[in-house]
């Protein structure tokens, strides 16, 4: 179902309107903010689709709903007397206590999205349905601090150590109290107790809340650079098969070509060398036009650290005019320069693998190349792009490390931060300007390698605006045709520090640090793993405290 309602979405997508080329501009492009809305909804609808799937089987299954458990769930050969069960029915905890007699027990029992994840999480085999859980249960009781003893006998009898019981006034007129109350107990009971409570008359909530990844809610993100093999989820908005605005719909041996150089990308995993790719004579042609134009602009609109990397990329032999780059010799340019390193990819990623990717100071570059008929300009981003565009500045330190913490912000962040990081990346590192020597220079990639949106965002008639991070992200973007509005950052060290202060108000619970020795992302979450931090910063501080004073030595002498 899932599956379905993802495709449908994405057929949805691939039927774009028509463009025209104007200067090698398309009115209809690739955007990451667009993959990153699409994105979010294809996650809403997936999400909709297995919270409805597990609480079909929630009820299908028949949970057993009474108030005791039998003896298979509350341990072996071991009975509840009918005094106890008795009792409990008396005091409003059992279905007996529902006026609507087995009315009630037969309605469909919704799960929330905490149960579901629970119920997962326990259905996984025997051993995790027995697993004991940590758990907040928050109870909304009707009848007033009389409830609690009976609320603690029932956790007992569902095997359930009480680790924590707080209560105080309810704010809401059909409540009197709120109890806060921590428990361990099997998964199985956990949930049996969730629905036996929620049956009975005596609360006006039971509610599963967030208690040791119970309800997880924070994305799953790469840890080690390793888990990039897992981040490798495509958009299928722009594909030459799907889309039949592409220049290579009707070409099919053009699209058989993007399919094996797909299969080589799909087929890479950490540590393996980037195959090469042997690029035909008219895919180097193609190079050869757009490079020879990009040398023609670049002296006058770009910035003096995409010129300065251009130049050693020469000088490595690199950037040649007559063969596309391989993506290896790349990679180890890049490595040696700022430690940036790159991964071939099959096609569109998605927003969040993409960002991903660069907290690893990694960049996820394809290696196919436009169609002939159309040197400036491809709907999604190909090696031409990726090359001439984004490489010279992911080879220069200070860009390099912008790159990397819009991808450290990215690690856990909601779909509709996402959606916010991809607006900045979309307007600074594929659109972005910035000042130099009281003049404007194209620091984007996007700039860089499209002729007319370059010519318009130097002129006169674009709105230009400061980079403040806050008010980028929210703004709408333009993927039709120029943008009427382009950030203008002071410096790259000056964009960096804005971005860092508009970072630290997401709503993330935690933060996260890069450690290039072992190429792994550190959740900072404990004083241990802060203190480690401290220590290594301590020391780093002694060795550049030991170099001032030998250079203030060395001075004086």
């Amino acid at each position: 179902m899932a599956v379905a309602a993802a495709q449908k979405n994405r057929e949805m997508f691939a039927i774009k309107k028509s463009y025209s080329i104007e200067n090698g501009y398309p009115s209809r492009r690739r955007s990451l903010v667009d993959d990153a809305r699409f994105e979010t909804l294809v996650v809403k609808q997936t999400k909709q689709s297995v919270l409805e799937e597990a609480r079909a089987r929630a009820n299908d299954s028949g949970l057993d709903s009474d108030f005791i458990q039998d003896s298979a769930h509350v341990g072996e050969n071991e009975k509840i007397n009918d005094a106890t069960q008795h009792d409990d029915t008396k005091n409003g905890y059992c279905d007996a206590d529902n006026n609507d007699g087995d009315a009630k027990e037969d309605e469909d029992y919704t799960l929330t999205e905490e149960e579901v994840i629970l119920q997962n999480a326990a259905s996984e085999s025997p051993e995790a349905e027995q697993a004991i859980q940590q758990a907040a249960l928050l109870l909304r009781l009707r009848e007033g601090m009389g409830s609690l003893a009976r609320i603690l006998k029932t956790i007992d009898n569902y095997k359930g150590c009480v680790e924590h019981l707080e209560t105080r006034p309810s704010q809401s007129s059909e409540t009197q109290f709120d109890a806060l109350v921590k428990v361990n107990m099997s998964r199985i009971n956990l949930l049996q107790l969730i629905r036996a409570l929620r049956q009975s008359t005596s609360f006006t909530g039971v509610n599963l809340i967030s208690e040791n990844n119970i309800s997880n809610k924070t994305p799953w993100f790469p840890r080690h650079a390793s888990d990039l093999d897992n981040c490798n989820h495509l958009m299928t908005k722009y594909e030459p098969e799907l889309d039949m605005n592409h220049p290579g719909f009707a070409d099919k041996e053009y699209r058989e070509r993007r399919k094996q150089i797909a299969e080589i990308a799909f087929a890479y995993k950490y540590g393996d060398p980037i195959p090469s790719i042997v690029y035909t004579e008219s895919e180097n042609a193609t190079w050869k036009r757009v490079f020879n134009t990009v040398l023609d602009l670049m002296p006058k609109h770009a910035c003096k650290e995409y010129k300065a990397a251009f130049g050693k990329l020469q000088a490595a032999d690199i950037f040649v005019p007559h063969r596309i780059p391989q993506l290896e010799d790349v990679s180890n340019f890049l490595r040696k320069h700022t430690g940036f390193t790159l991964r071939p990819a099959a096609g569109l990623l998605t927003a969040r693998d993409f960002l991903a990717s660069l907290a690893f100071r990694v960049f996820q570059s394809t290696q196919y190349v436009r169609h002939s008929n159309s040197p400036f300009h491809t709907p999604e981003p190909d090696c031409i792009h990726e090359l001439l565009g984004h490489i010279p500045l992911l080879a220069d330190l200070s860009f390099a490390q912008f790159s990397q913490e819009i991808g450290l912000a990215s690690l856990g962040a909601s779909d509709a931060e996402i959606e916010k990081l991809s607006t900045v990346y979309w307007f600074t590192v594929e659109f972005g300007l910035c000042k130099e020597n009281q003049q404007l220079k194209a620091y984007g990639a996007a700039l860089l390698s499209s002729i007319g949106e370059l010519l318009h965002a130097l002129s006169d008639k674009p709105e230009l605006r400061s980079f403040e991070p806050a008010t980028t992200s929210v703004q709408p973007y333009q993927d039709q045709e120029y943008q009427p509005i382009y950030y203008v950052a002071e410096s790259f060290e000056d964009a960096k520090d804005k971005f860092r202060r508009w970072v630290s108000t997401m709503s993330r619970p935690f933060e996260v640090r890069f450690n290039p020795h072992t190429e792994r992302v550190e959740v900072l979450d404990s004083v241990d793993k802060l203190e480690t931090v401290i220590w290594q910063l301590n020391t780093e501080m002694l060795h550049l405290t030991n170099a001032i004073k030998k250079l203030k030595g060395s001075h004086f002498e």
